[in-house]
């Protein structure tokens, strides 16, 4: 296209469009003016992105409707309403929107864990392939209970937040490239199926299952959840579907945002439990109780108001007008 012709055919409009953003009063007819060149201007914007990309005109036309929309919709403040509005809809819708990718990946994980101590229990002679035989016995009778009593309850519950957030984040951040959402969703299983395995080999199987049940079900849930988010925007640039490929990245990308906020509140209900509930003296039933207890309450909150946001036509996205504009197509 001849991007001077073009310029030069809608310049006026966009003139008049920042003219009417810099006035302090304006008329009802002035208004709808302003609104009505604001979409038209978006419109160009968008068609210019894609058929000639000049950065000059681009940055130039994302200024001025950075303004006109600032005139238009007003000065946004952070509110507490919006902070629960989050956390009653956004988040969990979400949740609820993703569900069949994080469930998926949660199945397939723990069967894979299963699988791996399976195969340490039915092969004694591979755990030394992964532990040394000086640190076995260490381990399987020490190592593994005093984990979770060496360090202060507030500080090892610390240590356990920033941790699984660096894992979900791992998992959120890798996400456009698929293969480091995988590597880190195999460390974890990995890990988790030998240590299970060497404990059960040696008849710890009880002490195992009583000190990860408790912290350990809602905190992989998480890990799940921000793989499977993460897998999804990997897919969302494979498989674009009718959205331009860009943009349905970026619709995904936000998508993995709200997660990552909501996580980090999940993960550090995990961390409280780890550092408060798994070492205490509560007897196993009571310990594994509060955690199937945080699970379930999740799952309630998903399937809950999630499916409810969602029904009600709540995508957990950011605003119309906080999202890129995008040229109308038919079909």
């Amino acid at each position: 296209m001849d991007l001077d012709a073009y310029v030069a055919a809608h310049e006026g409009e966009w003139r008049r469009l920042q003219e009417l953003t810099k006035r302090r009063r304006l008329s009802g007819q002035e208004s709808d003016e302003l609104l009505d060149l604001y979409q038209r201007t978006a419109t160009h914007l968008s068609y210019l992105r894609s058929a000639a990309p000049d950065p000059t005109v681009l940055q130039y036309l994302s200024t001025v409707l950075a303004r006109a929309r600032s005139r238009a919709v007003g000065t946004r403040t952070a509110a507490w309403a919006g902070f629960a509005e989050f956390f009653v809809r956004t988040f969990p819708a979400m949740l609820y929107r993703a569900r069949w990718w994080w469930l998926t990946t949660m199945a397939v994980n723990l069967l894979v864990a299963f699988a791996i101590g399976w195969w340490v229990v039915q092969h004694p002679g591979v755990q030394t392939q992964f532990i040394p035989p000086d640190q076995l016995d260490q381990l399987v009778n020490k190592d593994f209970e005093s984990y979770y009593s060496e360090y202060a309850a507030t500080d090892f519950a610390f240590r356990v937040w920033t941790n699984n957030v660096y894992v979900a984040a791992i998992c959120l951040a890798g996400g456009a490239l698929g293969f480091p959402v995988l590597l880190s969703l195999w460390s974890n299983v990995l890990n988790l199926g030998i240590i299970g395995g060497v404990m059960t080999a040696h008849g710890r199987a009880a002490l195992f299952f009583g000190l990860i049940l408790p912290h350990g079900m809602l905190e992989l849930t998480a890990v799940f959840v921000a793989g499977g988010v993460g897998l999804r925007m990997f897919w969302a640039w494979v498989e674009p579907g009718p959205r331009p490929r860009l943009a349905n990245l970026a619709h995904e990308a936000r998508a993995s945002v709200t997660i990552a906020l909501g996580l980090i509140v999940v993960l550090l209900v995990t961390g409280i439990i780890e550092a408060f509930v798994t070492p205490s003296g509560l007897p196993t039933w009571a310990r594994i109780g509060i955690g199937v207890l945080a699970e379930v309450l999740f799952f309630a909150y998903v399937f809950g108001p999630g499916r409810r946001a969602v029904l009600a036509g709540d995508t957990g996205d950011v605003e119309e007008w906080d999202r890129e504009a995008l040229v109308p197509t038919a079909g």
